[in-house]
C-alpha cells in the first residue's frame, strides 16, 4: 500500500522535478479537473509493468522480473475497475474530466491513437466532451520503461461516499466509539459534517441526471420522403 501511494506521488509531481516539453503543472491539473469548486473528489489508477504473480514461489518473495505491457493495454488498465486505487469502476458511470501522466518511452502518435479509442467507451458530460489533459514526462519510473497515471474526476466517487455515510451511521446509531470524540469537538460537528457529504453526493447526482448520466439521448430529426 504505501508503494502504491508513493508512486502515485512520484507520478503526481514527476513534472516538478524533471524538464519535459509536455509536463504538466499540477494547477493544470486542478483547473482542468474541478469544473466546481466542491466537486474537487478526484480517483485514480495506475498502470505500467506489473509484476507477474504467477511466477512467485510458494512462500516466497515475488520473482525479480517484469512482463512489459504496451501501450495499448496499459490506456486499457487505466479505466479498468482492476487497476483503481478505490472500489469503482468509472467506465460504467459519468466523467466530468480526466488527466493522463505518462512517464517513459512512450510516442506521441500511440498516446493520441489510444486516446481515440479509449474515448469511444466512455460517457463525457455534454458540456465538457474533450475533457482530457495528457501530460508526458521522459524520465521513466525506476526499473520500469513506462507507467501511466490516470486521474479523474467521476460521478462514481458518489457511490462511494454513499457507502461511507451508511457504514458511518450504522456506528452513528448506536453512538459506538462516540465519547472518543466529544471530549474534544462538539456533537453538532458530527451533524455538519454528515451534511456536508449529502451535498456532495447531491451534486455527483445532480450531474449524472441533468449532464446525460440518466438522461436518454435526444431523439434525431427523421426525414419523410
Amino acid at each position: 500500500m504505501n508503494m502504491l501511494a508513493a508512486q502515485l506521488l512520484l507520478d503526481l509531481t514527476c513534472s516538478m522535478r524533471f524538464e519535459g516539453p509536455l509536463n504538466v503543472d499540477l494547477n493544470e491539473v486542478t483547473m482542468n479537473m474541478v469544473p466546481y469548486p466542491r466537486m474537487h473528489f478526484l480517483i485514480s489508477s495506475l498502470t505500467g509493468s506489473i509484476m507477474n504473480l504467477r511466477d512467485t514461489p510458494a512462500g516466497g518473495q515475488p520473482a525479480s522480473h517484469y512482463y512489459l505491457r504496451n501501450m495499448s493495454q496499459l490506456f486499457s488498465d487505466a479505466f479498468s475497475r482492476d487497476y483503481q486505487l478505490i472500489t469503482a469502476d468509472p467506465k460504467q458511470d459519468l466523467y466530468l474530466a480526466s488527466a493522463l501522466l505518462l512517464r517513459g518511452d512512450v510516442d506521441m502518435a500511440d498516446i493520441r491513437q489510444n486516446l481515440a479509442r479509449v474515448q469511444r467507451g466512455l460517457r463525457f458530460v455534454r458540456w465538457n466532451p474533450e475533457g482530457w489533459k495528457v501530460g508526458h514526462c521522459a524520465v521513466p519510473p525506476l526499473n520500469q520503461p513506462r507507467s501511466l497515471l490516470c486521474i479523474a474526476n467521476n460521478c462514481c466517487i458518489a457511490d462511494t461516499f454513499t457507502e461511507l455515510r451508511a457504514r458511518f451511521m450504522r456506528l452513528y446509531k448506536r453512538k459506538a466509539h462516540l465519547h472518543h470524540y466529544t471530549e474534544f469537538v462538539e456533537q453538532d460537528h458530527f451533524e455538519q459534517s454528515l451534511r456536508a457529504v449529502d451535498d456532495v453526493i447531491g451534486l455527483y447526482d445532480d450531474a449524472r441526471t441533468s449532464y446525460g448520466g440518466d438522461m436518454a439521448p435526444p431523439k434525431r430529426l427523421q426525414v419523410v420522403c
